[in-house]
């Protein structure tokens, strides 16, 4: 006889905790980048068009963070039965790839300058960019007070950080250029740049293409959460682990695990569900209870079951499944 039971722990309340913070660090960031590109383009300053094609990344990056807390507050639907938590995922990857193309135009640009420098207009590229510091640290200051598990807010931190190193990059490269008329600080500045756009870049396209392909969260391995389910629940065998994440921070979580004939299945699933909760931060997970060894395309071939559970964050959606172990991993 093998029971299956699917224990969902849903989190209907992700709410937006900072979503207004985010969206008022947009607007500013976004202001921001025009005024540089806008001084950029009358300074003749390669250095301050750069630093506002980094702001670029970082305004996108603000608006998809206000966009994932934004949308995860939608209930799920027939259609959409996770949400829309992944939108920030798809806008992240596009985001990532239009960056490369900015990063080659950028380093395109400044070696044709180093080969043939240009006048700049260091005064007002110094009070643009002093300008930029400013807002930038009031930003930075803005976003400070984010919870410390909002791993939007948290990623949007680090993002203006960036801009403000920019911003400051850029000052020195004017104080340069009006102290000594060093016009190739300009153009190398806006190499230094266009390398701190890639880096973030990269991340952004490593992390959002590693949650599309569905894969391991980092900091968990599906062996260690076997090990940690089979030692806290007592059950004889845990298999089949799979985790990934619906976007960052929304871990979910599938697994089989059997369970001795002397064992309490719905103690050893409250159990389960307590370790994945509190070791590997999983609020999603479906369990499944087997009381005889499963291997093999078709095993369980005796007898079946049905067994319900209510969900705890929805009293009124209930699970039930009543079938034979059948795998197609």
């Amino acid at each position: 006889m093998s029971f299956h039971p699917h224990s969902h722990a849903h989190d209907h309340a992700h709410g937006a905790p900072g979503e207004r913070r985010l969206l008022v660090a947009f607007a500013l960031t976004a202001a921001t980048l025009c005024g540089e590109a806008l001084g950029g383009w009358f300074s003749g300053s390669l250095a301050l068009l750069a630093d506002a094609g980094h702001m670029l990344v970082d305004a996108f990056a603000l608006l998809v963070a206000w966009a994932g807390a934004h949308f995860a507050r939608r209930p799920a639907d027939t259609r959409r039965s996770f949400g829309y938590a992944r939108i920030e995922v798809l806008v992240g990857y596009t985001n990532a790839l239009a960056q490369f193309a900015l990063t080659a135009w950028i380093v395109a640009e400044a070696i044709s300058r180093l080969r043939a420098p240009e006048a700049v207009g260091a005064g007002l590229m110094f009070a643009v960019a002093a300008g930029g510091a400013v807002l930038n640290a009031f930003v930075l200051r803005t976003l400070s007070g984010h919870a410390h598990d909002d791993v939007n807010a948290a990623g949007a931190h680090l993002h203006v950080l960036g801009d403000l190193l920019g911003s400051l990059g850029a000052m020195a490269a004017a104080v340069l250029i009006f102290a000594f008329g060093w016009l190739w600080a300009d153009a190398a500045l806006s190499i230094l740049v266009a390398l701190l756009i890639l880096r973030s870049a990269w991340e952004l396209l490593r992390r959002s293409a590693h949650i599309l392909l569905e894969g391991v969260p980092e900091g968990i391995e599906p062996d260690d959460v076997a090990r940690h389910l089979r030692e806290a629940a007592g059950v004889e065998d845990v298999h089949h682990v799979h985790v990934w994440q619906l976007a960052g921070g929304r871990r979910i979580a599938t697994l089989h695990a059997r369970v001795r004939d002397d064992l309490d299945a719905d103690a050893a699933l409250g159990t389960m569900r307590r370790v994945l909760r509190e070791q590997f931060a999983i609020d999603h997970a479906t369990v499944q209870i087997e009381r005889a060894a499963c291997a093999g395309e078709d095993c369980g071939a005796g007898t079946t079951e049905q067994w319900t559970e209510p969900d705890e964050h929805d009293p009124g959606h209930v699970h039930a499944h009543g079938s034979t172990c059948n795998h197609s991993h």
